[in-house]
């Protein structure tokens, strides 16, 4: 019988519970303690477990004593934006392997921090960042890596998500972006759009990221949300000045001499989208209508009207058989189920592949500390009215050396 990996789970609130779904399916995994602040929360994972998996795990409130578990392997960290940069150090230092849920942070220090717990304990750690295993961004991956758009010259990309019910409900869910909102004015969540496009423009392994400019707009939305449901809504919140803009937009530099542009857009009435964009010498990725567009294969009347251009609305599906990963294409109706339409379930299965192969981990610290530390530069840029702002270079220049490693 196949050895199963010991694994627990420190933060079970929202995301936590999502991941306790794709990890209860892995049958290589046994998820042996869980812990959180809320005992109701610990409870609810702990029954799901044994529903899912058969076992009961340890429900303990303080996470280090998780790490002192003698027979634990690894450690999902979802808990809040606050504390997962410590719990994830922690780990480290105890030698258990690491899979650390996305977000932003609040000092470069902290990303300094964990650069520093990792080279001193050389524990394996991946970050979570599930978009990079979505179905688009993965298929755009490997059009870049053939060469189909020539030299990429410019990404974009957006967390465009209506938050407004999630944010205005923290208190009663216990959800930390309330608090953020409130308080702080950043591109608060980048990693979703920017992590696949680093891992197209090479970040960090021949590529690296010189500066950024931000800028936001006024907070009207969370307001005019409050307002408009004042009858129902939590009492707390009328009056408040919400400091987080409605649209953030960030310009990013690169030493390849790339941009990137990202931007957040969380707090007024919209669809979900991550609007990823890529343009190059020889053609375009538009994720949304999901087009391809290529120098001297689609005529340039496409693009002469409207009518003309929408003939070409979702003809990426015709490079799917080309591009498009296998595992994607033979995805199971299970799979889907696992989170996000199935990414959620294919980042797992790469994070344990790897701890048991002892492989490197397809995104790695340097990765997490540099897609993460554009929270913090950006709340500076967007106070100091667009100034721009230098992003360190955590691998102390190595990604002049370090070669390329797709997340595939």
């Amino acid at each position: 019988m196949e050895k199963k990996v010991k694994l627990a789970v420190i933060g079970c609130g929202q995301r936590g519970m999502a991941l306790l779904h794709t990890l209860s399916a892995l049958p290589d995994v046994e998820i042996i303690a869980v812990s959180d602040l809320y005992q109701d929360r610990m409870a609810e994972a702990s029954e799901r477990i044994y529903n899912t998996k058969g076992n009961r795990p340890l429900q303990i409130v303080d996470y280090e004593e998780v790490l002192k578990l003698d027979d634990l392997e690894v450690v999902i960290v979802s808990s809040s934006w606050e504390n997962h940069i410590d719990v994830a150090i922690g780990a480290m230092k105890a030698k258990k392997t690491v899979g650390m849920e996305v977000g932003g942070v609040y000092t470069v220090e902290e990303c300094w921090q964990l650069i520093r717990a990792y080279e001193e304990t050389k524990t394996p750690f991946m970050f979570l960042e599930n978009c990079c295993y979505d179905k688009q961004e993965l298929m755009a991956l490997r059009m870049v890596r053939d060469g189909l758009f020539g030299k990429v010259v410019h990404c974009s990309g957006a967390y465009g998500h209506d938050l407004r019910e999630e944010v205005t409900g923290g208190a009663e869910n216990r959800h930390y972006r309330l608090r953020n909102y409130l308080n702080r004015n950043a591109e608060n969540y980048p990693t979703h759009e920017l992590g696949p496009i680093a891992k197209i423009l090479d970040i960090n392994r021949g590529n690296r990221m010189l500066t950024l400019v931000s800028v936001s707009s006024k907070s009207f939305g969370m307001e005019a949300y409050v307002e408009e449901r004042k009858e129902t809504i939590n009492s707390n919140l009328l009056g408040c000045d919400f400091a987080q803009g409605d649209i953030v937009t960030t310009i990013i530099t690169c030493a390849g001499g790339e941009t990137i542009l990202l931007k957040l857009d969380t707090s007024l009435p919209r669809f979900y989208d991550r609007e990823l964009v890529l343009r190059g010498t020889k053609g375009m990725y538009l994720t949304s209508p999901n087009i391809v567009f290529l120098d001297g294969v689609h005529p340039e009347e496409y693009w002469t009207g409207i009518e003309n251009t929408e003939k070409l609305f979702n003809n990426a599906t015709e490079y799917e058989d080309k591009y498009l990963p296998d595992f994607w294409k033979n995805i199971t109706p299970e799979q889907r189920d696992l989170g996000h339409g199935g990414m959620d379930y294919f980042m797992m299965r790469a994070f344990i592949d790897a701890y048991k192969k002892g492989e490197e981990m397809p995104i790695d610290v340097y990765d997490a500390a540099s897609w993460m530390v554009i929270t913090v530069l950006s709340e500076e840029s967007i106070a100091l009215g667009g100034h721009p702002v230098t992003i360190p270079d955590f691998t102390r220049g190595k990604w002049l050396i370090r070669e390329r490693k797709d997340v595939i």
